[in-house]
């Protein structure tokens, strides 16, 4: 069991007390205010499936308030917080990575993303208060999910697609499947020994669904994974979102974007706690090559298939697997 003490909470870094961090040479950073960001978007997903955005307009306070209750229901007693669990799927879970027998040194809470879900069936995991975490978690999908439909649609600007909301229209839908899930990796003393350096917080992995968007605190751990076979650290910065191609919109883009892999390493010193945004379509939707962006003959690499055959066969597979292999025409 990942068991999380009150002292090593104490050391969380929240929004107020940050500072600016410096940024890893390489990884893009998008101005979501400037013209420009369309076409800088769409190189970014090119060559990296990964960028950082600042100026992107979700409230700082909004960030705060939800951290701060996120804080406060990991370091409860491990006996409390089991009681919102097991994650299956949603609730409360720790080291256990889904189904298949991938471990990390990570706690978590898995929701599913929609208000009505949230403030009905959720609240009881947040048992002192779940009227102040239903309005800080509800407070900051909708921020954040009016930034990753604006980023979905610059995306779409910059690929020359006439049809602005190809992409985000299909997480803004009733029955999308966006999820919403609060990782922990509480400080790890065998990485202040050394004895185990790379201790692994969450595998390395690709995201099934369309676009990931990710902020954390002030805790280093994430890196993600180059084509020249190279891993890089990112650099935390509590001011900004990280986003990330997955694989359906690798599929949707024919091969031209990259569902980049990505890790998280445990911290010695530090705990680390990351909210991700996983915009994903609804389980009936048709995932494929757009025709109007195969232009001069180019042939699709992939069979069409549903947002469900897809989630159902990555769910099957181990962390590192490659799930797009049994979709690939050749």
């Amino acid at each position: 069991m990942v068991v999380c003490s009150k002292p090593a909470l104490d050391r969380f870094s929240l929004i107020n007390d940050c500072k600016p961090s410096t940024i890893v040479s390489g990884i893009p950073v998008i101005d979501l205010s400037k013209p420009d960001a369309k076409t800088l978007i769409v190189k970014a997903c090119e060559e990296f499936g990964f960028f950082k955005v600042i100026n992107h307009g979700v409230p700082m306070d909004f960030i705060s308030k939800l951290e701060s209750q996120v804080v406060k229901f990991f370091s409860l007693p491990e006996s409390e917080k089991e009681k919102a669990g097991p994650a299956n799927p949603f609730g409360y879970g720790n080291k256990k990575i889904g189904s298949n027998g991938d471990i990390g040194w990570i706690e978590y809470i898995l929701l599913k993303s929609n208000p009505e879900f949230i403030s009905q069936k959720s609240l009881s995991i947040f048992r002192e208060n779940p009227e102040l975490f239903g309005s800080a978690v509800n407070g900051y999908i909708s921020a954040v999910k009016m930034m990753t439909s604006q980023i979905l649609e610059l995306l779409a600007d910059g690929l020359g697609i006439e049809q602005r909301n190809v992409f985000s229209k299909l997480l803004m839908k009733e029955d999308s499947d966006c999820l919403f899930r609060i990782n922990h990796y509480p400080p790890c003393p065998d990485v202040q020994t050394s004895s185990r350096p790379n201790m692994i917080g969450f595998g390395e992995h690709t995201d099934p669904q369309i676009i990931s968007v990710l902020h954390s605190n002030n805790a280093s751990g994430l890196e993600i994974y180059l084509r020249d076979g190279s891993w890089i650290p990112v650099p935390p910065d509590q001011r900004s979102f990280f986003v990330n191609v997955g694989d359906s919109l690798q599929v949707m883009t024919n091969g031209r974007f990259k569902s980049v892999k990505h890790r998280v390493l445990a911290n010695g010193a530090k705990s680390r706690i990351s909210m991700i945004y996983f915009g994903g379509p609804p389980s009936n939707a048709k995932i494929a090559p757009l025709s109007s962006l195969m232009k001069g003959g180019e042939k699709s690499l992939y069979k069409q298939f549903t947002w469900c055959e897809y989630k159902t066969a990555a769910y099957k597979t181990r962390l590192a697997d490659n799930r797009l292999q049994h979709f690939e025409k050749n």
